[in-house]
């Protein structure tokens, strides 16, 4: 969800994340974050990232307006679903950064301000959230905000015809949401409009992760007054959200070249003023390119593989900033399916990969230091959670995780019974069968089949027979679509969340959640989840110990197992005048102003 007054750090953060955004758009480009974080540090590698600056000013005068080049990475097109109750990848949150519908700004501790367009007001003895529009906000056609607009999503989500992912056991502790799901209601009986910019809503339960966008709060507008007319299931695929979104960002859509590129122009009625620069000009390269892209001064920023860090540290033409990210890359493994006629994961207690020592021995066979050194330069680090340390509060840095240990992964496989019956060097199963395990990966990068054969001869050592999904790496958009689906000949996969400035789980992990996508379920799982999110968990002290047991028990059951935690880097031209990546006080996008009519070269 929107927590932040769009800044341009914001949009290049997300440029990085290597996965789908995370479960409830609560990930949306508008995100805060405590400036001190330091990156994560291992005992596996210690390369101290904070080195990377988050600021850069270069010496000159100002230019009238001028074109932004934005150098969104990708080795595939963007999907183009330009809207956030539908979008799920990285590349189209990127670009709707530049004209986000974004409600609510947050502080450095990630809890939501009064200083957004909107302002939240909460309720806890009586479980009702109101939500103000603050001043006389317009869309990008000079229509005026209303209390209707911030509705009309939550009637998007909850309608019985909605395709997407968003609606889940968080958007169903909104009171009447359930039963306008499942077509017993024509409207969301708790969602009231109070006047034009107000609307009040009645929830089943008020936790914590209300105040960072939890419990169903969603955190952007839509313009029912363009987007009304329009069947719900025909919203993906209308001009409305392909061709000409209404925005309330600092730039609106001009032209789209579908799966290329992106125009913006300056929105002039943009809450806060006019932006400096005229255009924006936004378009994909790929990862093998973007390095001479940027010494060719193609563009004024762009998102740098870790990968390729080490080619462009040195360019004399661009500085590069970095920051930790809220996000992870993880290995999955698939344990069941997701009902999408219930909107629920189904658990298979005898799904192929139902065995956690199996999982454990998979995760210790995998050298992610070795992958950290020789691919990343130190920019990405072995995770042990499956909450990002900025999340201070809440991350458990007591956690080991997996280290790269393969003579205890056989140990693990041999008392689970996977054992070398035939003498080939590669293990059968229990039965003593021909045992394969299918992997999906993603080709997200120049250097990702370089990385997967690391792992598959990693898992060969230790007598594991992996091999790739469809034979090879999959295209990312591809990627998704058979993940989320649960294509049978997946067995497990290498992903990675964004996981947004509210760092509630319960998106990514619970029953009702379509972004689970290992489909485990356990009431154990549930009540944990529902631990962190719960009225007691208003006290500090047991939110946080609910965080801890959540994590100990991921680690235990090892469904899920954390790879990688990132540095983001950002290459920014010597054009831009000044530049701040900070979470919270970075650069906004309004502000940002050019020294030369082209990128320097």
């Amino acid at each position: 969800m929107t927590k932040k007054s769009l800044t341009l750090s914001v949009i290049f953060i997300i440029m990085l994340l290597l996965a789908a955004c995370s479960s409830k758009n609560k990930e949306q480009a508008n995100e805060a974050e405590d400036s001190n974080d330091k990156p994560a540090e291992t005992e596996d590698n210690k390369v101290d990232t904070s080195l990377l600056p988050m600021e850069v000013t270069n010496e000159g005068e100002a230019i009238e307006g001028g074109t932004l080049h934005v150098g969104l990475v990708a080795d595939s097109p963007f999907k183009g679903i330009f809207i956030a109750e539908l979008y799920e990848d990285a590349t189209d949150a990127s670009i709707m950064g530049y004209a986000s519908n974004g409600l609510f700004k947050v502080d450095g501790d990630f809890l939501i301000t009064d200083e957004g367009i909107a302002k939240l007001d909460v309720d806890t003895d009586n479980k009702k959230a109101t939500i103000t529009i603050q001043g006389d906000v317009k869309w990008s056609d000079g229509t005026p905000l209303t209390a209707e607009d911030l509705i009309y999503p939550y009637e998007i989500i909850g309608h019985p015809d909605y395709g997407g992912v968003r609606y889940d056991d968080d958007f169903k502790n909104i009171i009447g949401a359930e039963e306008y799901h499942d077509g017993k209601a024509d409207t969301i009986s708790g969602i009231k409009k109070i006047d034009d910019k107000s609307i009040e809503i009645s929830l089943k339960k008020v936790s914590p992760a209300i105040y960072s966008g939890g419990d169903g709060l969603w955190g952007y507008a839509a313009p029912k007054h363009q987007l009304e007319s329009i069947a719900i299931k025909d919203l993906i695929s209308s001009d409305a959200v392909r061709k000409n979104p209404i925005t309330l960002g600092a730039f609106k859509y001009d032209q789209i070249v579908n799966g290329e590129s992106v125009q913006f122009v300056a929105n002039e009625h943009y809450y806060k003023g006019k932006p400096k620069i005229d255009k924006v000009v936004i378009q994909v390269v790929s990862t093998s390119t973007i390095g001479e892209a940027l010494k060719a001064g193609q563009f004024d920023i762009a998102s740098v593989p870790a990968t390729h860090y080490e080619n462009i540290k040195n360019l004399s033409n661009i500085t590069i900033l970095g920051r930790p990210d809220l996000s992870y890359d993880y290995l999955g493994f698939k344990l069941g399916k997701y009902d999408q006629e219930k909107g629920e994961n189904v658990y298979n207690e005898n799904a192929k990969m139902n065995d956690p020592d199996l999982r454990k021995a998979i995760a210790y066979a995998m050298d992610i230091e070795t992958v950290t050194d020789k691919f990343y330069q130190g920019l990405r680090v072995r995770a042990n959670s499956l909450i990002p340390p900025a999340f201070k509060t809440y991350y458990d840095d007591t956690l080991e995780g997996y280290h790269y240990n393969p003579e205890k992964a056989k140990q693990l496989l041999d008392a689970a019974g996977y054992k070398d019956i035939d003498g080939d060097g590669i293990r059968e199963d229990k039965e003593g069968n021909k045992f394969v395990i299918q992997l999906a990966a993603r080709a997200n990068s120049d250097t990702a089949e370089a990385i997967v054969e690391y792992y598959r001869q990693n898992w060969k050592d230790v007598g594991l027979d992996v091999q790739l999904t469809t034979g090879r790496l999959i295209e990312v958009n591809n990627f998704y679509d058979k993940v989320q689906a649960d294509d049978p000949e997946i067995d497990m996969y290498i992903a990675g969340w964004g996981t947004g400035t509210n760092p509630s789980p319960a998106g990514l992990y619970s029953k009702g959640a379509a972004f689970n996508f290992s489909r485990y379920v356990s009431d154990d799982l549930t009540k944990l989840l529902n631990d962190i999110d719960s009225q007691e968990a208003l006290d500090a002290t047991y939110r946080a110990q609910a965080f801890r047991r959540w994590q100990e028990y991921m680690a235990d059951k090892a469904m899920v197992i954390p790879m990688l935690f990132s540095t983001s880097t950002i290459a920014v031209n010597k054009r831009i005048k000044s530049y701040n990546i900070d979470r919270e006080t970075g650069t906004e996008i309004q502000d940002l102003e050019l020294i030369a009519d082209a990128p320097i070269k």
